[in-house]
């Protein structure tokens, strides 16, 4: 048979700091010394008190298919997280429990995408995000943002942009690349401007309790009418669990549950169960303590690359990355990327990754590895550069 791909797959790329990964391991395999400051994920494993919960429902044989939604207790102690963390009252039966944050975009994304209709996103961005809704058929558009709005979206940005074939926004605070946050009065905005434009409005949140000189505001506080996606991947440190949850409007639970019915049938049931012991006093205690040494890194880190010749235009106030621009060090920061991984054995990734608004100026580290080996590639990348 010929290969003919579905139209459009033309339009997605591949994830190149995925890519760039497995070109480091395969380095790794060949005896060199890599430093990973490339992928989003947490260095720390996951909690003790997670994978004891999940063992013990393992052995007490808690592993046959859950509802759509997700387990009712955890859809609860979801709910009680809102009340006690934020303040913030939001039912259980609002809260869909799915395959990580990506799961819960696609089935957002499945339910509100309408052929050829665009939704409205930051540049830069989460790549995926653009990537998953061009699988449901929606056309992403970008707003490209900078220093000026912090990396954010603002209302009259997105006035300017908003088109008759708008159907809606999708902002991420704290954002990847950037880390950067809005504020509660700056969603409340966005999301009064969206229903000015009577589209929808939807805040990934996904790294919710990272970050380091103020809480993030959830935007459930916001408005009942926002959908709210979040994960247990960061600040939970379940990455390989893959288990997130979303909070949907009451109009659109019914929709979501048909479509997580046929689509995924329910999350991983073991890792609904590890998850219901994430809320408790000794789990939070442990990922408060790492959240401190996140915040360590970021102030080791920050200065160390402006000493080389990288400029930290974003303000990093959550997540676990550095967006710097490198303009006055390379012209492209996708060859740079390449050649500190094959020079130098530091991994880092390019701005292409993230669209197309000056990528070549742009290079994220993470730094979700320990000082001691963030200073050796501090070290590496001193030398590199001649300073």
């Amino acid at each position: 048979m010929t290969y003919r791909p579905a139209r459009r797959l033309a339009d997605i790329e591949p994830f190149h700091v995925v890519e760039l990964f497995t070109r480091a391991h395969q380095l790794q395999a060949e005896g060199r010394d890599i430093i990973h400051m490339e992928v989003g994920e947490p260095d720390f494993p996951t909690p003790a008190p997670i994978a004891t919960a999940a063992v013990d429902a393992i052995k007490q044989g808690k592993t046959l298919y859950t509802q759509a939604l997700g387990l009712p207790e955890l859809r609860e102690a979801i709910a009680d997280f809102y009340r006690s963390r934020y303040g913030v009252p939001v039912p259980a039966s609002r809260i869909a429990v799915t395959n990580g944050a990506s799961g819960a975009l696609n089935l957002a994304f499945a339910c509100l995408a309408d052929p050829g209709r665009e939704w409205l996103l930051a540049d830069p961005g989460y790549p995926c995000n653009r990537h998953i809704l061009r699988a449901y058929e929606g056309r992403p558009r970008s707003i490209p943002v900078g220093p000026a709005s912090n990396f954010q979206p603002t209302p009259e940005l997105l006035r300017a942009h908003w088109s008759a074939d708008t159907a809606g926004l999708l902002v991420a605070s704290p954002a990847n690349p950037t880390g950067t946050l809005l504020t509660l009065p700056e969603i409340a905005a966005l999301a009064a401007t969206c229903r000015e434009k009577d589209g929808h409005f939807m805040v990934d949140e996904i790294y919710h309790g990272l970050t380091y000189e103020i809480d993030a505001p959830t935007a459930c506080a916001a408005g009942d009418d926002i959908w709210v996606i979040n994960s247990f991947s960061k600040y939970f440190q379940m990455t390989g669990w893959r288990l997130g949850w979303m909070v949907v409007p009451e109009s659109y639970v019914r929709d979501v549950e048909k479509l997580a019915q046929n689509l995924v049938l329910c999350p991983s049931t073991p890792a609904q169960h590890a998850a219901l012991a994430a809320f408790a006093p000794e789990t939070i205690a442990i990922l408060e303590e790492r959240r401190g040494e996140f915040r360590r890194r970021r102030d080791f880190l920050a200065p160390a690359l402006e000493n080389i010749g990288f400029r930290v235009t974003a303000r990093p106030e959550g997540a676990f990355y550095l967006y710097c621009d490198c303009s006055g060090l390379c012209d492209d920061s996708f060859v740079l990327a390449r050649d500190l991984l094959e020079k130098v054995g530091v991994a880092a990734t390019p701005g292409l990754d993230f669209g197309s608004n000056e990528p070549e100026r742009h290079i994220r580290f993470a730094y979700t590895t320990g000082i001691d080996r963030l200073g050796e590639a501090v070290d590496r990348l001193a030398a590199y550069f001649g300073r």
